[in-house]
Protein backbone atom coordinates (compact mmCIF):
# COMPACT_ATOMS: atom_id res chain seq x y z
CA UNK A 1 0.00 0.00 0.00
CA UNK A 2 1.14 3.39 -0.92
CA UNK A 3 0.33 6.64 1.19
CA UNK A 4 0.69 9.81 -1.37
CA UNK A 5 0.67 13.23 0.69
CA UNK A 6 0.36 16.65 -0.62
CA UNK A 7 -0.44 20.36 1.26
CA UNK A 8 -3.85 20.48 -0.94
CA UNK A 9 -5.85 18.00 -0.37
CA UNK A 10 -7.93 19.04 -3.05
CA UNK A 11 -4.89 18.45 -5.70
CA UNK A 12 -4.03 14.84 -3.64
CA UNK A 13 -6.98 13.22 -3.70
CA UNK A 14 -7.65 14.53 -7.30
CA UNK A 15 -4.13 12.72 -8.01
CA UNK A 16 -5.22 9.74 -6.12
CA UNK A 17 -8.28 9.10 -8.34
CA UNK A 18 -5.99 9.44 -11.56
CA UNK A 19 -3.83 7.17 -10.38
CA UNK A 20 -6.35 4.54 -9.55
CA UNK A 21 -7.94 5.25 -13.05
CA UNK A 22 -4.40 4.00 -14.44
CA UNK A 23 -5.01 0.74 -12.46
CA UNK A 24 -2.96 1.87 -10.02
CA UNK A 25 -5.73 0.87 -6.89
CA UNK A 26 -3.36 0.31 -3.82
CA UNK A 27 -2.73 3.92 -2.93
CA UNK A 28 -4.44 6.23 -0.02
CA UNK A 29 -4.15 9.67 0.60
CA UNK A 30 -3.42 11.92 3.28
CA UNK A 31 -2.97 15.45 4.18
CA UNK A 32 0.94 16.54 4.80
CA UNK A 33 2.36 20.02 5.09
CA UNK A 34 5.48 19.30 6.24
CA UNK A 35 6.14 22.63 7.95
CA UNK A 36 3.39 21.78 10.62
CA UNK A 37 4.20 19.64 13.19
CA UNK A 38 0.64 18.64 13.94
CA UNK A 39 0.35 18.11 10.18
CA UNK A 40 3.48 15.48 10.42
CA UNK A 41 1.93 13.98 13.98
CA UNK A 42 -1.48 13.48 12.34
CA UNK A 43 0.02 11.58 9.50
CA UNK A 44 2.50 9.87 11.53
CA UNK A 45 -0.84 8.35 13.92
CA UNK A 46 -2.47 7.57 10.54
CA UNK A 47 0.52 5.27 9.48
CA UNK A 48 1.05 3.53 13.13
CA UNK A 49 -2.91 2.76 13.57
CA UNK A 50 -3.28 1.37 10.01
CA UNK A 51 -0.51 -0.19 9.41
CA UNK A 52 1.87 -0.47 12.67
CA UNK A 53 4.92 0.51 10.78
CA UNK A 54 6.47 2.07 7.95
CA UNK A 55 8.81 0.20 5.08
CA UNK A 56 9.93 2.86 2.61
CA UNK A 57 9.84 6.59 2.94
CA UNK A 58 10.17 8.77 0.09
CA UNK A 59 10.49 12.46 0.59
CA UNK A 60 9.92 14.82 -1.99
CA UNK A 61 9.60 18.25 -0.56
CA UNK A 62 10.19 21.36 -2.71
CA UNK A 63 9.19 24.85 -3.61
CA UNK A 64 9.86 26.34 -6.96
CA UNK A 65 13.64 26.89 -7.93
CA UNK A 66 12.67 29.41 -10.36
CA UNK A 67 11.00 31.80 -7.07
CA UNK A 68 14.58 31.80 -5.87
CA UNK A 69 16.86 33.14 -8.27
CA UNK A 70 17.47 36.44 -6.96
CA UNK A 71 15.38 36.00 -3.18
CA UNK A 72 14.61 38.03 -0.06
CA UNK A 73 15.79 36.67 3.25
CA UNK A 74 12.05 35.61 3.41
CA UNK A 75 11.68 33.85 0.93
CA UNK A 76 14.86 32.00 1.85
CA UNK A 77 14.01 30.96 5.28
CA UNK A 78 10.34 29.98 3.50
CA UNK A 79 13.13 27.74 1.09
CA UNK A 80 15.06 26.26 3.97
CA UNK A 81 12.30 25.66 5.77
CA UNK A 82 10.64 23.54 3.26
CA UNK A 83 13.49 21.86 1.39
CA UNK A 84 15.32 20.94 4.38
CA UNK A 85 13.85 21.45 7.77
CA UNK A 86 10.40 20.57 6.58
CA UNK A 87 12.35 17.38 5.51
CA UNK A 88 13.82 16.53 9.09
CA UNK A 89 10.52 16.95 10.85
CA UNK A 90 8.73 14.43 8.67
CA UNK A 91 11.99 11.67 8.85
CA UNK A 92 12.11 12.55 12.21
CA UNK A 93 8.37 11.43 13.39
CA UNK A 94 8.34 8.53 11.07
CA UNK A 95 12.14 6.76 12.01
CA UNK A 96 10.02 5.25 15.09
CA UNK A 97 7.91 3.74 12.33
CA UNK A 98 10.36 2.54 9.78
CA UNK A 99 12.59 1.06 12.70
CA UNK A 100 9.60 -1.71 12.89
CA UNK A 101 10.37 -2.68 9.42
CA UNK A 102 13.16 -5.22 8.63
CA UNK A 103 13.81 -3.68 5.27
CA UNK A 104 13.47 -0.08 5.96
CA UNK A 105 14.49 2.62 3.14
CA UNK A 106 14.70 6.47 3.03
CA UNK A 107 15.02 8.14 0.01
CA UNK A 108 15.35 12.19 -0.04
CA UNK A 109 14.70 13.42 -3.67
CA UNK A 110 17.56 16.18 -4.11
CA UNK A 111 19.02 17.48 -7.13
CA UNK A 112 22.52 17.92 -8.84
CA UNK A 113 21.74 21.80 -7.92
CA UNK A 114 22.89 21.03 -4.69
CA UNK A 115 26.14 19.00 -4.99
CA UNK A 116 28.93 20.96 -3.22
CA UNK A 117 30.58 21.63 -6.51
CA UNK A 118 27.98 24.53 -6.80
CA UNK A 119 28.06 25.43 -3.26
CA UNK A 120 31.19 28.33 -3.87
CA UNK A 121 31.70 29.11 -0.46
CA UNK A 122 34.77 27.02 0.64
CA UNK A 123 34.27 27.48 4.53
CA UNK A 124 30.98 25.60 3.98
CA UNK A 125 31.81 23.41 1.08
CA UNK A 126 34.97 22.02 3.85
CA UNK A 127 32.57 21.41 6.02
CA UNK A 128 29.74 19.82 4.65
CA UNK A 129 32.05 17.56 2.58
CA UNK A 130 33.86 15.84 6.09
CA UNK A 131 32.18 13.36 6.55
CA UNK A 132 33.48 11.81 9.20
CA UNK A 133 32.46 14.76 11.50
CA UNK A 134 29.37 15.92 10.11
CA UNK A 135 26.59 16.29 12.34
CA UNK A 136 23.09 17.71 11.69
CA UNK A 137 24.31 20.59 13.79
CA UNK A 138 27.33 21.65 11.59
CA UNK A 139 24.60 21.32 8.78
CA UNK A 140 22.24 23.68 10.62
CA UNK A 141 25.50 26.46 11.13
CA UNK A 142 26.34 26.66 8.10
CA UNK A 143 22.49 27.09 6.91
CA UNK A 144 22.57 30.03 9.49
CA UNK A 145 25.73 31.71 8.10
CA UNK A 146 24.07 31.62 4.80
CA UNK A 147 20.78 32.81 6.06
CA UNK A 148 23.22 35.47 8.07
CA UNK A 149 24.57 37.03 5.17
CA UNK A 150 21.55 36.69 2.79
CA UNK A 151 19.92 39.14 5.41
CA UNK A 152 22.73 41.36 5.19
CA UNK A 153 23.08 41.20 1.58
CA UNK A 154 26.72 39.63 1.60
CA UNK A 155 25.89 36.60 -0.50
CA UNK A 156 28.60 37.40 -3.18
CA UNK A 157 30.88 39.05 -1.03
CA UNK A 158 30.85 36.11 1.32
CA UNK A 159 31.08 33.87 -1.85
CA UNK A 160 27.74 32.04 -1.96
CA UNK A 161 26.05 31.21 -4.90
CA UNK A 162 23.96 34.28 -6.08
CA UNK A 163 21.28 32.79 -8.26
CA UNK A 164 18.84 30.02 -6.89
CA UNK A 165 21.01 30.26 -3.62
CA UNK A 166 18.74 29.07 -1.04
CA UNK A 167 17.59 25.82 -3.53
CA UNK A 168 21.48 25.32 -3.85
CA UNK A 169 21.90 25.65 0.44
CA UNK A 170 18.89 23.94 0.94
CA UNK A 171 19.66 20.84 -1.13
CA UNK A 172 23.19 20.45 -0.45
CA UNK A 173 22.06 20.69 3.76
CA UNK A 174 19.35 17.37 3.05
CA UNK A 175 22.45 15.83 1.07
CA UNK A 176 24.55 16.22 3.92
CA UNK A 177 21.46 15.32 5.94
CA UNK A 178 21.29 12.34 4.56
CA UNK A 179 24.72 11.27 5.04
CA UNK A 180 24.62 12.18 9.11
CA UNK A 181 21.44 9.73 9.03
CA UNK A 182 22.93 7.04 7.37
CA UNK A 183 25.26 6.76 9.93
CA UNK A 184 23.06 7.66 12.94
CA UNK A 185 20.34 4.48 11.33
CA UNK A 186 22.84 1.81 9.64
CA UNK A 187 19.87 -0.37 9.57
CA UNK A 188 17.87 1.74 7.47
CA UNK A 189 19.22 2.36 4.14
CA UNK A 190 19.27 6.17 3.42
CA UNK A 191 20.05 7.64 0.32
CA UNK A 192 19.44 11.36 -1.65
CA UNK A 193 18.86 11.19 -5.25
CA UNK A 194 18.51 13.67 -8.18
CA UNK A 195 15.25 12.40 -10.26
CA UNK A 196 16.66 14.82 -13.40
CA UNK A 197 15.34 17.72 -15.25
CA UNK A 198 12.11 16.18 -15.34
CA UNK A 199 9.01 17.81 -16.98
CA UNK A 200 6.47 18.66 -14.09
CA UNK A 201 4.11 21.49 -12.89
CA UNK A 202 7.33 22.71 -10.46
CA UNK A 203 9.65 23.84 -13.89
CA UNK A 204 5.62 24.34 -16.15
CA UNK A 205 6.66 21.39 -17.80
CA UNK A 206 10.11 22.68 -19.30
CA UNK A 207 11.49 19.22 -18.46
CA UNK A 208 13.90 17.01 -20.93
CA UNK A 209 12.37 13.92 -18.32
CA UNK A 210 9.21 12.51 -18.48
CA UNK A 211 7.54 11.59 -14.79
CA UNK A 212 8.33 8.02 -15.80
CA UNK A 213 12.07 8.01 -16.43
CA UNK A 214 12.70 10.42 -13.75
CA UNK A 215 10.51 8.30 -10.97
CA UNK A 216 13.31 5.31 -12.19
CA UNK A 217 16.18 6.69 -9.70
CA UNK A 218 13.89 6.92 -6.55
CA UNK A 219 11.64 3.21 -6.97
CA UNK A 220 15.47 2.03 -7.66
CA UNK A 221 16.76 3.32 -4.43
CA UNK A 222 13.08 2.57 -2.69
CA UNK A 223 13.48 -1.35 -3.81
CA UNK A 224 16.88 -1.46 -2.84
CA UNK A 225 17.59 -5.26 -1.18
CA UNK A 226 18.80 -5.28 2.29
CA UNK A 227 21.96 -4.89 3.07
CA UNK A 228 22.27 -2.23 -0.21
CA UNK A 229 24.12 0.72 -0.05
CA UNK A 230 23.26 3.61 1.93
CA UNK A 231 24.25 7.20 3.14
CA UNK A 232 24.98 7.87 -1.44
CA UNK A 233 24.14 10.45 -3.47
CA UNK A 234 22.60 9.23 -7.29
CA UNK A 235 22.29 11.50 -9.86
CA UNK A 236 19.39 9.57 -11.64
CA UNK A 237 20.37 5.79 -11.75
CA UNK A 238 24.46 5.99 -10.83
CA UNK A 239 26.08 6.99 -8.03
CA UNK A 240 27.40 10.67 -8.23
CA UNK A 241 29.58 12.74 -6.19
CA UNK A 242 27.85 15.03 -2.87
Amino acid sequence: MVILTARDEKRGLETVENLKACGLSHILFHQLEVTDQASIASMADFIKNKFGKLDILIVSSNLKAEKFIEQSYEMGEACLGTNYYGVKLVTEELIPLLQLSDSAKIVNVSSTMGQLEVVLNEKAKKELSDTDSLTEEKVEEVLKRYLEDLKEDLLETKGWPVNFSAYIMSKAALNAYTRVLAKKYPNIAINAVSPGFVKTDLNHHRGILTVEQGAKGPVMLALLPNGGPSGLFYDQMEVSTF
